[in-house]
This record gives C-alpha cells, sequence and structure tokens, in this order.
C-alpha cells in the first residue's frame, strides 16, 4: 500500500480554508484518477496568524514517489490559494 503526507506552513490572517482545500484536492484529482484514489484527508488549521496544510493520501498500486510528489504539490497549491485570497 502506497501513502504519502506533507505539511507546509504560511502565515495567514484570515485564510480562506475552503480555496485551499480545493485547491490541493484540485492537484490529487489531476494526478490520479479518482477511482483510484483509496483516501484523501486535507487538514488546513489556521491558528495564531499561521497556516498549517497537511495532505494524506492513499493510492494502492501507484508508484510511492509519485504519490509523495503529488502531496507535496497538494500542500502548495493550498498555499498558493490562500496566497491568492490574501
Amino acid at each position: 500500500m502506497a501513502r504519502a503526507s506533507a505539511a507546509a506552513e504560511v502565515p495567514a490572517d484570515a485564510p480562506d480554508v475552503e480555496a485551499a482545500a480545493a485547491a490541493a484536492t484540485a492537484v490529487i484529482t489531476d494526478r490520479f484518477d479518482t477511482s483510484a484514489v483509496a483516501d484523501l484527508d486535507v487538514s488546513i488549521t489556521a491558528a495564531d496568524g499561521t497556516l498549517t496544510v497537511d495532505v494524506y493520501i492513499d493510492v494502492p498500486g501507484a508508484e510511492q514517489p509519485a504519490i509523495e510528489a503529488a502531496a507535496e504539490a497538494a500542500a502548495e497549491a493550498a498555499m498558493e490559494a490562500v496566497d491568492r485570497e490574501a
């Protein structure tokens, strides 16, 4: 079973967590067929002016490096979405 998670943090005053989650999810669905993704969890926390994005993905049958790269890219896309909204 291949799994990966990635996290990133950026300063944020009033982040749009829905836009961040949508951006992260879009990266994953662009890279993997939706039916191939067994589990996807995008957790976004805003506390004390810092936004934390944690992306967990499980894609059985996919290569671990591809999964890790997708998780990292999803976390980055979420951060970029928050930056655009700011």
